[in-house]
């Protein structure tokens, strides 16, 4: 458990729990149960991920009701200049062999109880057990907090867009044939830390066949002249605002005679998707403005997963653009787009860029050139 550096001061961090429970009363729920992960950071600055003893925020409907941080003695030691008692949050610490479920529910009103989704099996049943018989996710409440970011998560995304850039315009340095997958990986993960990040989440680097595997990440395959490598990297500034974006390269020219052609039209699909992005547009439109391109270029089947995924505190939430979601979008709302062609047992290729949408249309957070990359 931590508290690492925040974007948080104690204004923003009240209008957050003030913005949660007027979201929760209207789900129709009595309290909101939150672990350590992303919702967490979010609302008061605690970092860090759930482990066997309980940390939790929990906070009532009843807006006269306290809100309480129940965390165990030895980890609260070093969260003490997180400002709780200025929230107006009671803080109730427990040592081991003491009931910390029931010191979480105490005077927490009988109900429906939305607790946080990544919550681990072990405390949800025992929460429950402890009297929060009835629960629901609260994924839906805090989604509907999260997915429109503020100014300050937005300069911080730009940030992070701009660190990844500066790797991709490097990966040049370590790219070629004779190296494995796996060398130039290290090396493009620890330029992900030089170059702003606190650490790198996530390194993909695939190459000839196994460029046609979106999540490959890394293998002891060497690279051979004429490959096409799907390279997508990312991670989390300090504030915790994270960074993904892919380029695809070729070492040399490629051996493969439909390189140029298939490359061309994952091009204007992924420029079409960025086109088609402004308020009021449903996330399923710009999956399906992709989608079209590569369907009129008969490479519909070859585009296996959704066009993007929500980013900010995580990399993947939300909103997502996929078919089936038919939420408007909003300024604020930020996002990846990335279409990709994947030709199993030969090559592969994708572009990502995050993108937020302005009151008028879209920005994008990402500048790299969107060309195939020739080493």
């Amino acid at each position: 458990m931590s508290a690492g550096p925040t974007l948080l001061d104690v204004t923003t961090m009240r209008s957050r729990l003030d913005r949660l429970r007027r979201a929760a009363d209207a789900a129709g729920v009595t309290a909101v149960i939150v672990s350590p992960g992303s919702d967490l950071r979010y609302l008061v600055g605690v970092g860090g991920s759930s482990f066997e003893r309980l940390t939790a925020l929990v906070v009532p409907t009843d807006a006269s009701a306290t809100p309480v941080f129940v965390s165990p003695a030895l980890e609260y030691a070093g969260l003490g200049h997180v400002p709780l008692g200025d929230l107006g949050v009671e803080v109730r610490t427990w040592v081991d062999g003491e009931d910390p479920y029931a010191r979480a529910l105490g005077g927490a009103p009988a109900g429906l109880v939305a607790v946080s989704d990544m919550t681990p099996a072990l405390h949800l049943l025992r929460l429950r057990d402890a009297g929060a018989t009835e629960q629901a996710l609260a994924g839906p409440i805090l989604r509907e907090l999260r997915m429109r970011k503020d100014p300050a998560e937005l300069e911080q995304l730009r940030l992070a867009g701009e660190a990844i850039d500066r790797v991709h315009a490097r990966v040049g340095e370590w790219l070629r044939p004779g190296r494995t997958e796996a060398e130039v990986g290290a090396d493009i993960a620890a330029a992900i830390v030089e170059e702003g990040h606190a650490a790198a989440d996530f390194v993909i680097v695939g190459s000839g066949p196994n460029g046609a595997s979106p999540h490959h990440e890394l293998s002891g395959r060497v690279i051979e002249a004429g490959d096409v490598v799907v390279v997508d990297i990312g991670g989390p500034l300090p504030s915790g605002y994270n960074s993904d974006s892919t380029r695809t390269y070729a070492v040399g020219s490629p051996r493969e005679a439909d390189v140029e052609s298939v490359y061309a039209a994952l091009r204007r699909a992924q420029q079409a998707a960025v086109d088609a992005v402004r308020p009021g547009v449903t996330c399923q439109d710009v999956d399906r403005a992709a989608r079209a391109v590569l369907a009129s270029a008969g490479l519909a089947e070859h585009f296996i997963h959704r066009t993007g995924h929500g980013i900010g505190l995580d990399v993947h939430e939300e909103p997502y653009i996929v078919e089936g979601n038919d939420l408007p979008l909003e300024a604020g709302m930020t996002f990846s787009i990335e279409p990709g062609v994947y030709l199993s047992g030969r090559w592969g290729a994708r572009i990502e860029d995050i993108v937020a949408v302005t009151d008028d249309g879209v920005a994008r957070l990402n500048n790299r050139p969107h060309e195939l990359v020739v080493l």
